[in-house]
C-alpha cells in the first residue's frame, strides 16, 4: 500500500506525513526569532534517544545581528554564506566523545556521532512544527571551527553547521541557488535496508 503524498514526493510505505513535509530551505525571511521559540527547538533535541542517556550534543548559535552570528558565519564556506545571510539563528551540533559518568574516568562512546544526529533530527522535526525550519550543512571550515567555537579537539568532535530560518520565496534567492528550492527526493527503502546481511 502506497503511503501518503507531500511537497511533489511520494512515499512507498504509509509513514505520517510530516516527514514528507520536512525539508531543508534556502530561502528565509531573515526576521528575528524569538528566543523562546528557539529554545523550544533545543528542548525538543533534549529528548532525543543517546547510548547509555548520555546525551553527547551540544549546540553553539548565534542570533543573526550579533557579535556571535559573525563570528560563525564566517566559518561558513561562501557557497553558504551566500544563501544563510538569509537565515536567523545559525548553529553548529557538536558531539562529546566520551560517556562522563561522575567518579569514573571518561570512556570512549563510539555512538556519539550518531546521538547528536539524532538530537539534531529532532531540532529540524520541531523548527518544522512551528512553522520554521532548519537547514544543516558540512559545508565550513572545520578545522578552525574548535578554536573559534572554543571547542576541546581531544574530546568534542564539531559535527555540522545548522541554519534556522522562516521561509521565504524562493525568489529572494539568486542562482543556483533559487532552481535548487525544491524538496529533493530520497532513494527507496529497498536500497538501503537489508534483511539478514548487509549488501552494498
Amino acid at each position: 500500500m502506497a503511503g501518503p503524498e507531500a511537497n511533489g514526493r511520494s512515499a512507498d510505505h504509509d509513514v505520517d506525513p510530516m516527514f514528507l513535509e520536512r525539508w531543508s530551505p534556502r530561502a528565509f525571511t531573515g526576521e528575528p526569532m524569538p528566543d523562546a521559540l528557539l529554545m523550544s527547538l533545543f528542548e525538543a533535541a533534549r529528548w532525543a534517544p543517546s547510548a547509555y542517556n548520555g546525551q553527547p550534543w551540544r549546540f553553539v548559535y548565534g542570533h543573526k545581528g550579533t557579535a556571535e552570528w559573525d563570528r560563525l558565519f564566517d566559518l561558513l564556506i561562501p557557497y553558504n554564506q551566500a544563501w544563510v545571510k538569509h537565515a536567523s539563528v545559525l548553529m553548529y551540533v557538536v558531539s562529546d566523545r566520551f560517556r562522563r559518568v561522575e567518579g569514573r574516568e571518561p570512556a570512549p562512546v563510539h555512538s556519539h556521532s550518531f546521538d547528536a544526529g539524532a538530537a539534531w533530527a529532532y531540532l529540524a522535526l520541531q523548527a518544522h512544527k512551528v512553522g520554521w525550519a532548519a537547514h544543516g550543512m558540512a559545508g565550513f571550515d572545520l578545522e578552525r571551527s574548535y578554536a573559534v567555537l572554543d571547542v576541546p579537539e581531544d574530546q568534542y568532535r564539531v559535527e555540522a553547521a545548522i541554519a534556522v530560518g522562516r521561509p521565504a520565496d524562493k525568489e529572494i534567492l539568486e542562482e543556483p541557488y533559487r532552481s535548487r528550492e525544491t524538496p529533493s527526493p530520497r532513494n527507496p527503502v529497498s536500497s538501503f535496508a537489508f534483511e539478514g546481511r548487509f549488501r552494498a
